[in-house]
C-alpha cells in the first residue's frame, strides 16, 4: 500500500521537526511524489547530504511503500 502525503510528511517532520514541507503528488496514484523540504540544518550541507537526510527521514519505505520521490531541498536564510 502506498504512503499517503499525510504519512510522509510526517516522518520527514519527525526526523526535520522545524522544517517546511511540501508534497505534490505527480501521477495521481499517491505512489510518485515531489517533495520540497526547507530547514535551516540544511545550511552549509552539500545537496546530497540534504537529500540524504530526506531518504533517511521516509526510511525503509523508500522503494517498497514509495515508488518515486523527487526532492528538492533548500536551507532557510
Amino acid at each position: 500500500m502506498p504512503l499517503s502525503a499525510s504519512e510522509i510528511k510526517d516522518r520527514i517532520l519527525t526526523a526535520l521537526p522545524d522544517a517546511s514541507v511540501e508534497l505534490i503528488d505527480l501521477a495521481g496514484d499517491n505512489d510518485h511524489w515531489a517533495v520540497t523540504v526547507i530547514d535551516a540544518s540544511f545550511a552549509n550541507m552539500p545537496r546530497v547530504r540534504q537529500h540524504e537526510a530526506v531518504y533517511k527521514a521516509i526510511g525503509e519505505g523508500m522503494g517498497t511503500e514509495l515508488h518515486a520521490l523527487k526532492v528538492t531541498t533548500k536551507a532557510t536564510s
